[in-house]
């Protein structure tokens, strides 16, 4: 008996931490793909700046315009030309 009850807890401790692993997963991905976002949308914004002194569009490097470009990708980017254009 002594041998199937380890069986039987070695059996229910991969079982935990396969669900721990697909609980914590989810979540760390999309703090991941969020992060990935917003550092190529601060990329693409020092991008536009770059060119600023030809296009006459300034964007401040911040993390409020980062998120709203990681967040949304290049429409984000847009969103914010225009913004700047129109106003």
């Amino acid at each position: 008996m002594d041998g199937l009850s380890g069986l039987l807890s070695a059996a229910i401790a991969i079982f935990l931490l396969v669900a721990l692993a697909r609980i914590f997963t989810a979540p760390l991905r999309l703090i991941l793909t969020l992060a990935v976002n917003t550092v190529s949308g601060l990329i693409a914004l020092w991008l536009v700046n770059l060119f600023a002194p030809v296009t006459g569009l300034y964007i401040g490097l911040n993390v409020v315009n980062g998120l709203i470009v990681g967040v949304f990708g290049l429409p984000g980017l847009v969103l914010l030309v225009l913004l700047k254009w129109v106003l």
